[in-house]
């Protein structure tokens, strides 16, 4: 019996299912992007460089001196150049394998094995901390491009902004409650004899464990699917991943459209992951204020952002995705001059630009990647959300590698902040010239009722 057959059409049912699974895919990797990557690997990272510091102050790696304070930005640095080479393969081999939400859970549990190995970042270990992270986060990144690959298979295209918002939404409410979780555990954890740095070693692990575990949820709802109007490539699946990718490349000339919102993309998501990554080492290193109560700020961050994310949704129905992406673009102008304007140890102050994060936060990178998919080719998803990622954290390494040396040659973190404008201004130029009637299309798919 198909899904249409008897009394009525059960497709809108089974959709609304795999939708409800895969929102904890977002659910499960908030965990990792939250708790690790977000807030308490690269202030950890800093205080486990520190040790290992000699008296200038310096580390080195193959004898190049590293300032502590900027390990982080160069870490970060090579993992997501390491996945723009990684990020377009994932994606020819994910368009041509009918298991997608299996390779989607591999890359998530091996992402989660090399988190928990943090654990283990003790004493003046700094390298081997790094490498477990850059395993971590590509493999974090493997999976969420197989994910969002998945969207536009199991929604229509007038269901996308709500399906991706949603999504958001739950990433961000997983987020924040493991976070709150981390939080009392940094807070009230030398009370039973914990002290900061086995706090922390447990809230990474935790997070590791998180992702394991609840990714299991869209491992078993979603179905997988076979491969649909792939290029007819010989050989084996890694032969043929290559050989698809090869003629994806050389067909986006056919796409000008979703080539200039993946340019414009790449500059202001490398502004809005910058701001991200970057915002536990500003508050602590900047601005004085301890980790437990950057914690405390970043809670505040998931639990608006998972509101913001429904706001935008609402907003993107009614003057569509496009603009309302732009004026978030605007809004995360004025949160970075808010930041950099902000006075040491203002605790209100700082709870207030936290608010502005959170509005413009989930909403902009939920309805960015909806938007996308309506300027995706049938059969391609996966490698344009691969090329997507590779802009999202594959290419983010421009922000990173500005905000690490800014500061490597002023001092301070306050000029590294502000220089962060730049992406979001010429991503939003850009975006505006999108022409969205022209790339849907471009890709031969429908137009949702408002775009």
């Amino acid at each position: 019996m198909t899904a249409s057959a008897g009394i009525g059409d059960f497709r809108p049912v089974e959709r609304a299912r795999e939708q409800k699974g895969w929102f904890f895919v977002d659910w499960a990797v908030s965990a990792f992007q939250t708790t690790v990557a977000g807030v308490l690997f690269a202030p950890y990272l800093i205080e486990i460089a520190k040790q290992a510091a000699d008296d200038r102050n310096r580390i080195y790696l193959l004898g190049l001196p590293i300032d502590p304070g900027s390990l982080p930005s160069y870490v970060i640095t090579f993992s997501t150049i390491l996945s723009a080479l990684t990020y377009p393969l994932i994606g020819a081999i994910a368009d041509r394998t009918a298991r997608k939400k299996d390779l989607m859970a591999a890359f998530a549990w091996a992402g989660a094995l090399a988190a928990g190995l943090l654990f283990f970042m003790t004493g003046d270990n700094w390298l081997f901390g790094s490498v477990m992270f850059i395993i971590a986060n590509l493999c974090a990144g493997c999976s969420v491009v197989v994910s969002d690959s998945i969207l536009p298979l199991i929604s229509t295209e007038n269901e996308r902004d709500r399906t991706s918002s949603i999504g958001w939404a739950y990433g961000y409410a997983g987020g924040a409650i493991l976070l709150a979780l981390n939080f009392l555990l940094m807070k009230f954890g030398g009370s039973i004899g914990i002290d900061t740095g086995m706090a922390v070693r447990l809230n990474l692990l935790s997070a590791a464990v998180w992702w394991a575990v609840f990714i299991i949820i869209p491992w078993r709802r979603i179905r997988n699917r076979e491969p649909r109007d792939v290029e007819d490539v010989q050989g084996g699946l890694l032969g043929r991943s290559f050989g698809q990718l090869w003629i994806t490349l050389k067909e986006l000339r056919r796409y000008p459209v979703a080539m200039t919102f993946l340019i414009a993309y790449l500059f202001f998501n490398d502004g809005i992951q910058t701001v991200i990554g970057s915002a536990a080492q500003y508050g602590t290193e900047e601005l004085g204020f301890v980790l437990d109560t950057m914690l405390l700020v970043y809670l505040l961050v998931q639990f608006v952002a998972v509101g913001g994310a429904v706001v935008f949704s609402r907003a993107a129905a009614r003057f569509g995705a496009k603009h309302v992406i732009l004026a978030g673009l605007g809004t995360w102008i004025l949160v970075v001059i808010g930041a950099f304007l902000l006075p040491e140890k203002q605790l209100p102050l700082l709870l207030v630009v936290g608010v502005g994060i959170g509005l413009v936060l989930g909403g902009t990178q939920a309805l960015a990647r909806s938007y996308f998919s309506l300027l995706i080719p049938a059969g391609k998803e996966a490698e344009f959300f691969s090329l997507y990622h590779a802009m999202d954290r594959g290419t983010s390494w421009m922000g990173t590698l500005v905000f690490g040396l800014v500061h490597q040659f002023t001092g301070s973190f306050r000029p590294s902040i502000l220089a962060l404008i730049a992406f979001f201004v010429i991503g939003g130029v850009l975006l505006a010239r999108v022409d969205t009637a022209k790339g849907i299309e471009q890709a031969g798919n429908r137009a949702p009722e408002r775009i």
